[in-house]
């Protein structure tokens, strides 16, 4: 099965995608996973990327669709995958599709999860991380058992610098902004399907269980 997966910040897509790529036994490609990978083993198009990269500079679609091609030309794509952060706008969707049917592919659905903006302002404000050994805590969901200290190894918890209000906002208009019309893209080509990200943890998971028809265990 060939999915993606959306989410703006804090909505679970970190946590859904690792189940996910447990039951249905596909891999967890994320675009910062496939261009480091192809720069490190200066592949022609990660060489290319990290011309760019070094000089601060966004790397084009035109570069980002190959390394995309390179890494799902690989043996462990053959049963499906979970492409997580790529498109990231509607030609590098048509993109995908074109690299994909020229190998008798299609992507079967992209989950959506949908999260009101002033939930996951607060789920992200309310995050906490140890200096010591980078456990993660949330003040209302998950706190530690003794306020601003580690439960794992009694370090300092502190709110990272992007975990502010103001950034978060500023984030999650950009998400959206930006994932819009690759969301009305999928829309109109009726594959997208999307998740009621404010339920459960577990809830949600069986949604995407209901939509992707059960596992492969």
């Amino acid at each position: 099965m060939n999915i993606i997966i959306m989410g703006p910040p804090g909505a679970g897509k970190g946590t859904q995608s690792a189940k996910i790529i447990e039951e249905y036994k596909i891999p967890h490609i994320s675009t910062g996973d496939m261009f480091r990978a192809a720069m490190k083993d200066k592949t022609p198009m990660g060489i290319e990327a990290q011309k760019y990269v070094d000089q601060g500079e966004l790397v084009p679609d035109s570069v980002t669709n190959e390394i995309v091609r390179e890494r799902l030309a690989q043996y462990d794509c053959e049963n499906g995958f979970l492409l997580d952060g790529f498109p990231r706008n509607p030609d590098q969707a048509a993109a995908l599709d074109v690299m994909l049917a020229e190998k008798g592919r299609k992507i079967d659905v992209v989950l959506n999860i949908d999260v009101p903006t002033d939930l996951l302002t607060e789920r992200l404000t309310g995050r906490r991380v140890c200096r010591n050994c980078g456990a993660t805590y949330h003040i209302v969901y998950n706190p530690p058992k003794v306020d601003g200290v580690c439960d794992v190894c009694g370090g300092e918890l502190y709110q990272r610098s992007d975990d502010t209000e103001e950034k978060i906002t500023t984030r999650l208009s950009l998400y959206f902004a930006e994932t819009k019309p690759v969301i009305d893209y999928y829309q109109k080509n009726g594959i997208l399907r999307t998740v009621d990200g404010t339920l459960g943890m577990e809830h949600v998971y069986e949604a995407i269980q209901s939509i992707l028809g059960g596992g492969n265990k």
